[in-house]
Order: structure tokens, then sequence, then C-alpha cells
């Protein structure tokens, strides 16, 4: 340990006497501190492999653990982040029925506005025209069965107009919505 230095100041030592006291203490002291630090240096040198291996296996096992935690971490974020994406892709599918919807309603408006059928319209022309095919066709055989004296252009104007009064009956029970005439620009 580092002597302490004695305060003299009695009368018998003089200033030179203390300067150079002070200056073997000073020295004393340095020649300490340096063989304190050359042991240390000996004694790091000795055990710092061992310091190092055991530094070294701190750190993988530090190294294990912050991996383990990040891998757990990651795993939480991925299912949070699969679910909020699947939420989403239903939500956009929904918005995406509704705009689909919203479209279809629109357009069959526009297109009733411009007197264009509908395909129930169509489907119940096609059946019209079934309606007056067969009538027509019992008809002319009706016909040809009551009037086969008759020649050929009277039979056929007689099943015409027959089929014409057949088919006007039958119009008058099935309604058709009839398009509307619109102007063409010029």
């Amino acid at each position: 340990m580092v002597k302490k230095m004695k305060s003299s100041t009695g009368a018998g030592t003089t200033a030179k006497q203390q300067s150079s006291h002070l200056a073997a203490s000073v020295k004393e002291s340095a020649q300490q501190i340096w063989l304190a630090g050359m042991g240390a240096f000996s004694k790091a040198q000795a055990e710092g492999g061992k310091v190092f291996e055991t530094l070294v296996k701190e750190g993988i096992s530090l190294q294990k653990k912050t991996q383990g935690m990040a891998e757990d971490k990651i795993s939480e974020v991925t299912g949070k982040m699969t679910a909020m994406a699947d939420t989403v892709t239903a939500k956009a599918g929904q918005n995406w029925d509704k705009l689909e919807a919203i479209f279809e309603a629109r357009t069959e408006k526009a297109l009733g506005k411009l007197g264009v059928p509908t395909a129930k319209d169509v489907d119940a022309l096609v059946k019209r025209v079934d309606a007056l095919a067969a009538a027509v066709a019992r008809l002319s055989k009706a016909e040809s069965v009551k009037a086969p004296r008759a020649s050929g252009k009277t039979a056929a104007k007689t099943a015409a107009k027959t089929a014409a009064k057949t088919a006007s009956k039958t119009a008058a029970k099935a309604p058709v919505r009839r398009a509307r005439k619109t102007a063409t620009p010029a």
C-alpha cells in the first residue's frame, strides 16, 4: 500500500529537505502502482483463456435465448398478420358483392329506361310464340279435316283468319311490356 507522507512542519526541517522527502515518497508510490499493474496484467494473462472461454459460453447461451424469443415473437406476429389478412380479404369480398349488386341494379334500371326488354320479357315472348305455333298447328289440322273440298287458297285464308283470332285472344291474356320508342339523335 502507498505510504502516507507525514506532515513535517517542524522547526528543524528545511524546505529543501521537505521537497526531497516528497519526491522520494512520490517515486515510491509510483513504483508500487507500476508493480500492481504488472501483477494484474500477469494474472489476466494466466486466467485470460479461462475468462475468454467463459464469456464465449455465456454469449452462446444468451444468443440461444435471444433467438428463441425472437422466433416466438415472429410466430406470434405471423399468426396475427395472417388473421388480419383473412379478415381484410373477407371484408373485401363482401364489399365486392355489394358493389356488384349495386352495378346490376343500376344497369337494369338504365336498360329499363331505354326500353330494352329483360330476359323475363323475352322468355314470355318465346312462350307466346310457342303457344301461337301450337294453335296454328291445331287449326290447320282442324281446317284440313272440315273442308276437304275447298281449294288450297281458300283453306289457307280460313286457317290464317282462325290463327289470327286465336293469336289475338292469347295476346290479350298475357300482356308484354313493350319497348318505348326513343328518338335517336341525328
